[in-house]
C-alpha cells in the first residue's frame, strides 16, 4: 500500500475518453480542481465525471477547490500576445485599454498604489522583470529589464510588497457557494497570508452549511512568515512552490519547503507539495533525473502528498504522469526505516494528550507484534488522523461511517479509508471494523490487528482504546517457541501407539504432550502442537534443539481440532491457522 498520496489536476488532458478512469486506477487519491481557469459549467461537467466514477469503482477520489485568490493579473492583448524588449518603457494600467507591446492593463484597480519607484513587478511567473520608475493614481511606469513574449492574462507578482487587496473577491465567494453546493471534499485557499484569511474563508463555508476542509497555499513570504497561526486555524498545508518561487528568492525554496513539511508532520495536518514535481512530462514520456529526485527528497522528508499540475490537467501524458508519481513514491518508501521515524516524531515531545499518546501506542504495539494493519474507528476521522501522525511502517484502515469523511482521509498520510456499519458498543464497534476491513479486502483471514478508537462510543476526539484482534479467529492461540512457520495436514494423536500408526512426514503433529519416544517422529514432523502449558516443557525444549516450529500450551487442541485439516503455523504469533 503507497503511503504518499497524489494529487492530481483535471483539465483538458483529463477530458479525453478513459483518461480519468485510468488515473483513478493508476493511484489517483485527489483530484484537483483550478478556479483561476474554466467555467462553473466545465467544472461540474469534470466533478460529475468523477462522481460517477468513484462510485463505479468504490474509489474514495476527494474534490478540492483550488480558489484563484487574491492575485493580480495582465488583461488582454490585441492579437493575444506580445514582445518585451529589454531596455524598453511597459506601462501597467487601470484602464481598460487593448494591450500592446508599450502598455496592458491589470486586474487590481490599486496596485500604483501600492508600488513605488525601485520596486520590481514579475510577469508570467517571473519570466519578465520589471523595475518600478514611477506611478500616477491609475498606471505605472516601468523598465524592462529582459526579452520575453507576453501573453493574455499572465500573472503579476510584486516581490516583498503587501498589496492592500481584500482576502477574497466576490468570484472567489461565488466559487465556495458553488463548490458547497456541488459537493467538493477540500478547498486549496491560493494565497493565504495569515489566520485571518483562513478564518474568513471558513465563515462563509460554514454560513453555506459546507464541511469542506481548508488547505491554505503558502506562496509569498508573508505567508511564511505567519505558518505557525495558519497551520493552526488550517486544515492543511501546500507548499505551492510556482508563485513562492516567484515572490521568495528562489535560493531559499528547498529550506522553506522542509521546514513547512516538518511542522506539518509535528501537528499531524497534511502538507501536499505541488509544483513543476514532473513538469518535463508535459511533453515528454518519461522524467529528468532531477525531477524524479525532487519527487524522492520531498517523500524522504514526509510530505502526505504529492501533486500533478500541467503534467494532468494539460499535459501530452497525464496517466503515465500519475503512473510515475506511483512508482517513485512506493520505491522511496521503501527504503525509509519508519521504526526510526516513528521514534524520533515521538521523541521530540515533552507531552502528548491521552488521545495522541493512544494513537502512538497503538502505533508500537503493532510494530512489536508485528501487526498486519492498524484499524482506527471514528466519526471524522480524527483518530486516523493521530495514527497518521506518526508515520508507522504498519498500513492504516480508516473505518468510517460518513462518505464525505472517507473522501476527505484519502489525503491523510498512510490512511486507507473504508466504510463501516454504525456500532453502539465496544465490542461491536471492534467486530464491524474488522469484518469491513477483510469485506473490504485490506485484511485477511488470520491477520492480526490492531484496533483503536474512542469511547464511550459515539463521543467524538476520545481516543482512548486499543485491542489486539485475529481476523477470523484462529484454531489455536497459544505460545509459539521460536518465530518460524510452518504448514501441512493436522496428525491428532493420544497415545504413542497412535503416532506410530497415523503420522506421516510432514505432518503437523497434534498431541497432548511429547516424550524421547516421539523424537523419530519429531524430526520428521512440519511442526508439533502439544496442550503442555509451560514454556519450559519437553515439547519447547525440543523444538529448540531441532529448530522446529512448535505451539505449546493449546489447551483442549487433541479434542477440538480435526485430523488431516491443512494449517498454517505461526509461532511468533502462537497462532494456528486454517489454509483456504
Amino acid at each position: 500500500m503507497r503511503k504518499t498520496k497524489i494529487v492530481c489536476t483535471l483539465g483538458p488532458s483529463t477530458d479525453r475518453e478513459g483518461v480519468l478512469r485510468e488515473m483513478i486506477q493508476a493511484g489517483m487519491n485527489v483530484a484537483r480542481f483550478n478556479f483561476s481557469h474554466g467555467t462553473h459549467a466545465e467544472h461540474k461537467a469534470r466533478l460529475d465525471a468523477l462522481k460517477a466514477l468513484r462510485e463505479e469503482l468504490d474509489a474514495p477520489v476527494a474534490a478540492m477547490l483550488d480558489t484563484k485568490g487574491p492575485e493580480v493579473r495582465l488583461k488582454d492583448f490585441a492579437g493575444g500576445r506580445v514582445h518585451l524588449t529589454a531596455g524598453q518603457e511597459f506601462t501597467l494600467t487601470t484602464v481598460q485599454v487593448e494591450g500592446d507591446a508599450h502598455r496592458c492593463s491589470i486586474t487590481y484597480g490599486e496596485l500604483p498604489g501600492d508600488v513605488k519607484a525601485g520596486d520590481t513587478i514579475l510577469l508570467d511567473d517571473g519570466l519578465v522583470r520589471l523595475t518600478v520608475l514611477e506611478t500616477s493614481e491609475t498606471e505605472i511606469r516601468c523598465r524592462v529589464e529582459n526579452d520575453g513574449n507576453m501573453k493574455n492574462h499572465k500573472g503579476v507578482n510584486v516581490p516583498g510588497v503587501r498589496l492592500n487587496m481584500p482576502y477574497m473577491s466576490q468570484q472567489d465567494r461565488d466559487d465556495l457557494l458553488f463548490g458547497a453546493e456541488q459537493g467538493f471534499d477540500y478547498v486549496a485557499a491560493s494565497f493565504v497570508r495569515s489566520a485571518a484569511d483562513v478564518r474568513e474563508l471558513r465563515h462563509v463555508l460554514d454560513k453555506a452549511g459546507s464541511r469542506m476542509r481548508i488547505i491554505a497555499k503558502i506562496e509569498n513570504q508573508e505567508g511564511v512568515s505567519n505558518l505557525p497561526e495558519i497551520l493552526d486555524a488550517a486544515d492543511g498545508i501546500m507548499v505551492a512552490r510556482g508563485d513562492m518561487g516567484v515572490e521568495i528568492d528562489f535560493a531559499e525554496i528547498p529550506l522553506i519547503q522542509k521546514n513547512m513539511i516538518a511542522r506539518c508532520v509535528a501537528c499531524g495536518k497534511p502538507v501536499i507539495t505541488a509544483t513543476q514535481m514532473l513538469d518535463s512530462m508535459m511533453e515528454n514520456p518519461r522524467p529528468t533525473r532531477a525531477e524524479i529526485t525532487d519527487v524522492a527528497n520531498a517523500i524522504y522528508d514526509g510530505t502526505s502528498a504529492i501533486m500533478l499540475s500541467g503534467e494532468t490537467a494539460a499535459g501530452r501524458y497525464p496517466v503515465e504522469s500519475v503512473k510515475t508519481m506511483d512508482a517513485i513514491a512506493r520505491r522511496t518508501e521503501s527504503d525509509i526505516n519508519h521504526v526510526k521515524r516513528m521514534t524520533q516524531m515521538a521523541g521530540g515531545r515533552n507531552r502528548l494528550s491521552v488521545a495522541a499518546a493512544t494513537a502512538h501506542a497503538a502505533c508500537t504495539t503493532a510494530q512489536e507484534i508485528g501487526a498486519d494493519a492498524i484499524l482506527t474507528v471514528s466519526q471524522r476521522g480524527t483518530t486516523a488522523r493521530l495514527v497518521s501522525r506518526f508515520h508507522p511502517g504498519t498500513p492504516i484502515i480508516a473505518c468510517l461511517l460518513d462518505q464525505q469523511v472517507r473522501r476527505q482521509m484519502a489525503l491523510y498520510w498512510g490512511v486507507e479509508p473504508i466504510m463501516m456499519p454504525y456500532a453502539s458498543s465496544t465490542d461491536e464497534l471492534v467486530d464491524f471494523a474488522v469484518q469491513a476491513a477483510a469485506q473490504a479486502g485490506v485484511v485477511h483471514e488470520g491477520d492480526l490487528v490492531v484496533v483503536t478508537a474512542g469511547v464511550p462510543v459515539g463521543v467524538a476526539g476520545t481516543t482512548n482504546m486499543i485491542r489486539i484482534q485475529q481476523v477470523g479467529g484462529a484454531l489455536v492461540n497459544a505460545v509459539g517457541i521460536g518465530e518460524k512457520k510452518a504448514s501441512g495436514p493436522l496428525c491428532i494423536c493420544r497415545s504413542t501407539d497412535e503416532v506410530a500408526e497415523k503420522f506421516q512426514p510432514g505432518d503437523v503433529l497434534v498431541v497432548p504432550y511429547t516424550t524421547n519416544k516421539l523424537l523419530p517422529y519429531i524430526r520428521q514432523a512440519a511442526a508439533v502442537i502439544t496442550e503442555e502449558a509451560s514454556v519450559e516443557c519437553h515439547t519447547a525444549t525440543i523444538g529448540l534443539a531441532l529448530d522446529k516450529p512448535v505451539i505449546v500450551g493449546a489447551a483442549g487442541a487433541v479434542q477440538r481440532l480435526t485430523d488431516g485439516t491443512m494449517v498454517t503455523v505461526d509461532c511468533a504469533r502462537g497462532l494456528v491457522r486454517a489454509m483456504p
